[in-house]
């Protein structure tokens, strides 16, 4: 398939989940038509374009890395493909490209200059989150991690839960999976018992588990181990 030049946003899954599951027919046919890619980590975009097809010629293809300790200074450099009429990848480790993940400088560097685009479609792992909680779906904030101190996080906890209730905002954090057991155990200490908390994790593979209670109603649940699974924390009015 020959692609128009434009940044392609390439979601992948949430973990492991089947590809038909969560992502287009469509999605294989524009990737199979790219042979540049900016990547979160390599070895995981290589494994990727395996899974979506067995044949993919990843030895013709360029992977420009963006992860952590990727220098953003580099990504102008990354976007010459586009500058020459080619089509340009970004592919994430989890879930959707730019969302809460370094491929937002390359995106903000490619609008600046004036190219084109293209989000794919795929899973998120906020908005299924949101979708499934039952809290308020009209105006809801994500707020990335949290502070690991414990003072510092019962503060930005409360403070999250006083947006809550005061504007009617669903607000959004996630937390390392190992981390998983002690956030719980701080929104249980922190905020008032008639605060709702969802928290979705797996979402969308097999061990998928999602939950909607209030703080009241947690306390007496056994919470499932959570310390390898990555999960969506939600809290609301």
């Amino acid at each position: 398939m020959e692609l128009p030049s434009a940044l392609y946003l390439i979601p992948v899954t949430l973990g492991d989940a089947p590809l038909e599951r969560v992502l287009p027919q469509w999605n294989a046919s524009v990737v199979g038509g790219i042979r540049h890619f900016i990547v979160e980590d390599i070895r995981s975009a290589r494994r990727f374009l395996r899974l979506m097809d067995r044949e993919f010629p990843i030895d013709d293809c360029t992977f420009m890395e963006m992860g952590k300790h990727a220098d953003e200074r580099r990504f102008a450099g990354y976007l010459k493909p586009l500058e020459e009429g080619l089509p340009v990848g970004v592919i994430s480790e989890a879930g959707c490209p730019a969302v809460a993940d370094p491929g937002a400088a390359v995106v903000a560097l490619a609008q600046q200059r004036g190219f084109r685009v293209v989000p794919l479609v795929g899973p998120s792992s906020m908005i299924m989150a949101v979708m499934s909680s039952g809290l308020c779906g009209q105006s809801f904030a994500f707020n990335g991690y949290l502070p690991v101190d414990p003072a510092d996080r019962a503060k930005r906890l409360k403070a999250l839960e006083t947006r809550a209730w005061n504007e009617g905002q669903t607000q959004l954090f996630i937390e390392t999976p190992f981390r998983n057991r002690k956030m719980f155990d701080a929104l249980l200490t922190a905020l008032r018992p008639q605060t709702r908390l969802c928290i979705a994790a797996g979402i969308t593979t097999p061990g998928e588990w999602i939950r909607t209670h209030t703080i009241q109603e947690w306390k007496r649940i056994q919470l499932p181990d959570l310390s390898k699974i990555p999960a969506v924390f939600l809290i609301g009015k």
